[in-house]
C-alpha cells in the first residue's frame, strides 16, 4: 500500500502482495484485454487518423476536445469538459472503493507543415501532429474503451486526462498540465499516482524507462543588450550591441562549462537573436532568447546567476547597459523509485524484460513533470519505429510518422499497468495527498 504525507510525498511503500517477474494482471486475464483491443482496433485506428488529419494548436483544441468528450460520454464515463480551457477529463469508477490513478495524453499539435505522403496527412496548412499527440490520445482513449468493458473487475478508479497545451510553456500561455492541476484535476476523487508516456523513434515493441530523473527541466531567459548607434565607418563613436551580444554567447558556453558540475548535465542554448537597424549602422539594441535544461535543482538555481554575471561582465565595462529576464518552465520529470519498483514487474510481464531498455536521462522537457511534483509518477517512452525501417524521421520534423502498431501496444501496456497499480493499492490505509 501507499502511505502518503500531507504534501503528497510518499513516506512509505509496503507491498500488499509481492509481484513476480512474470506478473501480467492479477484479476483480469490477458486474453480478455486482448479480445477488447481487437474488438475496438478498427475504430481506434479511424479516430487516430481523423485526429492526425485535423490537428489543432495549443489552447485551440476545440474540435479535438468535442470528439474526445463525445466518445468518452458514449462509454458511460463521468466526463468534464473545458478543464484548463479545452481539456477533457473522464472518470471510470471501478467495482471497489480503492485508490484513483490517472493517465494523461496531451492533445495539441505543432506549427509545422507536414511532408509525409500519408493518405490521412494533415488538412490544416502549417499544422501537424509532429510529436505524436494523435497517437497518445488514441492510446489513452483506447485504454478507456477497453477498461470500461472490464469495469466490474477494476479495484478503484481511473482518471483519463486529455491535456491541452502540452507543447506550450512560456510566460504568455501557461502549460496545460499546470493549468489542469490548478483547476483541480488531481482532486475529487484525489489521484494517488500518475502515468504518462510519449512515442519515441526507437524500434516498435521497445519501452525506455528508468527510475529517478528521466527528462530535464526547461527554463527560458531573455537578455537585451543596450548600446548606442553610430555609422559603421565610425564604430568608436557608439557602442555596438551586436559585438557585445556575440561575446555574451561565446562566453556563456565557456564559463558554464567551467563553473558547473560535469556530473550534473546542463545545456544553455541561445536560439534567437534580434537587433540592428541597417547594415551600415552599429546596432543600439540586440535581444537574445535562450533555454536552459538541467536535472538538478542546484544547477537550476545557479545558472541564472551565472548568465547575468556574464552579461554584466561584457556590457558594463564598455558603458553599455542590459536587461535580464529569467522564466522558470517545466521541472524535471521524476519517476518515483518505489512506484517503479511496484509497476515494473507488470511492464516486464506485458512486453518481456528484454524489451524494457534503460532510459538514459535526456535533456529534453515534458510538462508531465508538473504531475510528478504533486504525486508519484511513472513516465516511459514507447518505441514507434516501424520494424522494417532502419531509421525514421525524428519528433518535431515534417516527416514524423510513427507506426500505428504502437497504439495497440500502448493500450495493452496501460491496461495492465493501471489495473495492477490499483490492485496493489486497493487496501490503502493512511492519508492521501493534501492537494
Amino acid at each position: 500500500m501507499f502511505l502518503f504525507s500531507k504534501n503528497g510525498r510518499v513516506l512509505l511503500l509496503s507491498f500488499i502482495f509481492l509481484f513476480s517477474s512474470s506478473l501480467t494482471v492479477a484479476q483480469v486475464p490477458s486474453s480478455r484485454i486482448e479480445k477488447e483491443i481487437t474488438k475496438h482496433q478498427r475504430e481506434i485506428t479511424q479516430i487516430r487518423r481523423f485526429l492526425h488529419m485535423n490537428p489543432e494548436l495549443s489552447h485551440q483544441e476545440y474540435e479535438t476536445s468535442k470528439l474526445l468528450a463525445s466518445k468518452l460520454l458514449s462509454l458511460g464515463l463521468e466526463v468534464h469538459r473545458k478543464v484548463a480551457q479545452t481539456g477533457v477529463v473522464a472518470l471510470l469508477r471501478g467495482n471497489d472503493n480503492g485508490l484513483t490513478v490517472g493517465v494523461r495524453a496531451p492533445m495539441d499539435a505543432l506549427p509545422i507543415q507536414e511532408s509525409t505522403n500519408l493518405p490521412y496527412k494533415s488538412l490544416n496548412p502549417g499544422i501537424m501532429h509532429a510529436s505524436g499527440n494523435d497517437i497518445h490520445m488514441s492510446i489513452v482513449l483506447g485504454t478507456a474503451m477497453v477498461l470500461t468493458s472490464l469495469q466490474e473487475e477494476i479495484k478503484g478508479n481511473i482518471k483519463f486526462i486529455f491535456q491541452p497545451a502540452g507543447e506550450e510553456d512560456n510566460p504568455e500561455k501557461t502549460t496545460g498540465a499546470r493549468l489542469m492541476i490548478q483547476e483541480g484535476v488531481l482532486k475529487n476523487p484525489p489521484v494517488g499516482a500518475m502515468f504518462g508516456f510519449r512515442v519515441w523513434p526507437v524500434k516498435l515493441g521497445t519501452v525506455l524507462f528508468s527510475p529517478g530523473p528521466a527528462l530535464a527541466s526547461s527554463d527560458r531567459f531573455t537578455v537585451v543588450v543596450k548600446g548606442t548607434p553610430s555609422h559603421g565607418a565610425r564604430p568608436h563613436k557608439g557602442i555596438d550591441a551586436v559585438t557585445l551580444a556575440s561575446q555574451i554567447i561565446v562566453n556563456l558556453q565557456n564559463i558554464l562549462n567551467r563553473t558547473t558540475d560535469p556530473t550534473q548535465p546542463s545545456v544553455v542554448s541561445v536560439g534567437k537573436i534580434q537587433g540592428g537597424i541597417r547594415s551600415d549602422i552599429t546596432a543600439p539594441r540586440v535581444r537574445l532568447e535562450g533555454t536552459i535544461q538541467t536535472f538538478h535543482s542546484q544547477a537550476r538555481e545557479r545558472i541564472p546567476q551565472l548568465i547575468e554575471k556574464v552579461v554584466k561582465g561584457v556590457t558594463l565595462p564598455v558603458g553599455a547597459d542590459y536587461s535580464f529576464h529569467y522564466q522558470k518552465g517545466s521541472p524535471p520529470v521524476y519517476n518515483h523509485p518505489e512506484l517503479a519498483q511496484i509497476i515494473l514487474p507488470s511492464l516486464y510481464g506485458v512486453i518481456g524484460k528484454d524489451h524494457v531498455k534503460h532510459l538514459t536521462p535526456r535533456l529534453i522537457s515534458e510538462d508531465f513533470s508538473y504531475f510528478c511534483e504533486k504525486i508519484p509518477g511513472f513516465f516511459f517512452l514507447l518505441g514507434s519505429k516501424p520494424p522494417e525501417q532502419k531509421s525514421m524521421a525524428p519528433l518535431y520534423s515534417p516527416g514524423f510518422s510513427p507506426d500505428e502498431g504502437s497504439i495497440y501496444l500502448g493500450i495493452r501496456i496501460l491496461c495492465h499497468l493501471l489495473i495492477d497499480a490499483l490492485e496493489s493499492q486497493s487496501d490503502l490505509e493512511g492519508n492521501m495527498p493534501d492537494l
